[in-house]
């Protein structure tokens, strides 16, 4: 099993590149968000993740562990391939990911090639209970007993969902109203919360 490559970039092509390993070519699929990031003829080192078939070893590599962390993520729901995985990826980073999953925007996730509606939805609804506690940020407070509280959960999804029918995109919506949360601090109700997001919002838009 290889779990990291350490080389030189011999060549890239348009879904992977050939890492030069003590003259040993190897051919790792990547995001284009990683190889954009990858030069011919300097060193670089990827996190791999090896998968066997009867057929084929493919490997998949990433230049740090937040993107191998969330193709692992993503290839556990069922539809999505490593393929489809580095797809979604090279559409859309991982913050982008957890506002778009926390918020629950389809429109998001249909970005990335070979992505409709209804695997955007399986994504989505297969995925939402994994990242809620890094969707709900440092605004989330701590209970009695180290357990997470859930009325700012509650407070943030009533807020969000007023900006959504507002016409504010989702994923936007919810990265406003934890910038508000933020600021505000634990406790904060529906209103202070939809009248934060208000303002974030539009100082994002006279920017």
């Amino acid at each position: 099993m290889i779990a990291k490559l350490t080389g030189v970039i011999d060549s890239l092509t348009d879904n992977g590149v050939v890492v030069d390993v003590g003259g040993v070519g190897y051919l790792v699929f990547c995001s284009a968000r990683s190889l954009a990031r990858l030069v011919t003829g300097e060193a670089a080192s990827l996190l791999i993740e090896t998968h066997v078939r009867e057929d084929h070893i493919h490997l998949f590599g990433f230049l740090d562990a937040g993107e191998r962390d969330w193709f692992r993520l993503l290839v556990t729901v069922q539809g999505v391939g490593a393929r489809v995985a580095l797809a979604i990826l090279s559409a859309i980073d991982g913050t982008e990911l957890v506002q778009a999953i926390a918020a629950a925007d389809k429109a998001a996730i249909t970005r990335a090639p070979g992505v409709g509606p209804k695997l955007a939805a399986r994504i989505l609804n297969e995925l939402k209970d994994k990242v809620a506690d890094v969707a709900l940020g440092p605004g989330a407070a701590m209970g009695e007993g180290g357990e997470r509280a859930n009325a700012l959960s509650a407070a943030t999804t009533d807020a969000v969902s007023a900006l959504v029918n507002l016409g504010y995109n989702p994923s936007r919506a919810l990265a406003a109203i934890q910038s508000a949360a933020a600021g505000i601090g634990a406790g904060a109700d529906v209103q202070a919360l939809i009248r934060g997001g208000l303002a974030a919002l539009g100082s994002a838009d006279v920017r």
